[in-house]
């Protein structure tokens, strides 16, 4: 299994220290993070698309390509491109750039986004939200595929027999689809035979079982080999030396983050007793000890059979020296025992 972290980059301050970092130091962290990620021996780390004052990165590739010479092995990604708002041309370009830059190591994971700054600052209706995407997500797989190709688009520009340069690295850059749990996304990867990361943040695992079954079965009977198909599950984790510590350093910036998207979609505040229900060995939140986390990520294993776990720690305004302890506990006590452990299974 591979293990890597992803972050959303978050601006704010502590909710109990009143700590605020600026956005110039948060930049610095966030390529400090990568480094020692890499150095860890961490699989992969992806940074999401956000178009709002809470988090840092809007433009992921500039950042990405900046990670892509100041690392040696680790792979690079999106989490996730917002592919709707976007041009396909572009982020084909870019993302191929990182790859040179990187030997081969960038993926793009595309998704609609969970938030909507982006489609009227970019000028698009959200009334065309699926059809966006659709749209946008088949033009980019028939360039990624093909040097010189032709689009006649709806949404999008009409391309007449041209090439999209630079040619990446790979022979294809990676193509994941992050999905948050609509079964319509989930059966649009599964047909193109395309790797899903699927997000789990909140309620039960368990409950996701028929995603994912939904998306092997699919994924089947549109005739992919199934001995390739790739699942990523990403979720909020820390790890402390104590469980007691990290849930009670993890709580106040998740329970900040959550409760402020919270009251812009009209959910009722999240409590103490559900973030620690939640850390429990059947729960969402992957926060705990070093086997806590272990026993977690192997439980879900159970459940998906998935080839990727990935990690957001940097939640809110967490303390940058803590989240470099965390992930350090994730890539020398976390990763080895996993991959032992799938690597046995099978």
């Amino acid at each position: 299994m591979e293990i890597g972290v992803y972050t959303f980059a978050d601006i704010g301050s502590h909710p109990i220290t009143k700590q605020t970092i600026s956005p110039h130091q948060r930049m610095l962290n966030v390529m400090e993070e990568i480094e020692v990620a890499d150095q860890l021996g961490l699989d992969v780390f992806a940074l999401g698309e956000h178009h709002r004052p809470d988090y840092l990165i809007s433009a992921p590739t500039v950042v990405l390509g900046a990670a892509a010479v100041k690392t040696k092995k680790i792979r690079l990604s999106s989490a996730v491109t917002v592919l709707s708002s976007d041009d396909p041309v572009r982020v084909f370009q870019q993302f191929a750039e990182i790859d040179l830059l990187s030997g081969g190591r960038a993926e793009i994971m595309a998704g609609r986004g969970s938030f909507i700054e982006s489609f009227p600052l970019f000028g698009y209706k959200l009334d065309d939200y699926d059809e966006l995407f659709s749209e946008k997500l088949e033009m980019l797989l028939q360039l990624s595929r093909n040097e010189i190709f032709s689009w006649n688009g709806k949404h999008t520009q009409t391309i007449n027999k041209r090439g999209v340069y630079p040619r990446p690295y790979q022979k294809e850059i990676p193509i994941w689809i992050g999905v948050g749990g609509t079964p319509e996304s989930v059966v649009r990867a599964a047909e193109h035979g395309l790797p899903m990361a699927l997000a789990i943040i909140g309620g039960l695992p368990a409950r996701f079982v028929a995603y994912v079954q939904l998306y092997r079965d699919v994924y089947a009977k549109a005739g992919h080999d199934i001995t390739q198909m790739q699942l990523s599950i990403n979720s909020h984790t820390y790890i402390a030396d104590d469980a007691q510590q990290a849930r009670d350093e993890f709580y106040p910036p998740y329970s900040d983050v959550m409760n402020r998207i919270g009251r812009e979609r009209g959910w009722p505040p999240g409590t103490r007793e559900q973030f620690d229900a939640s850390t429990g060995p059947q729960g969402a939140l992957l926060v705990g000890s070093v086997q806590e986390v272990i026993d977690k990520i192997l439980y879900q294993h159970e459940l998906f059979g998935h080839t990727r776990f990935l990690a957001q720690m940097s939640l809110g305004a967490m303390p940058h020296d803590r989240i470099l302890h965390s992930m350090e506990l994730l890539g020398t006590k976390v990763a080895p025992e996993v991959r032992k452990y799938v690597t046995q299974k099978v």
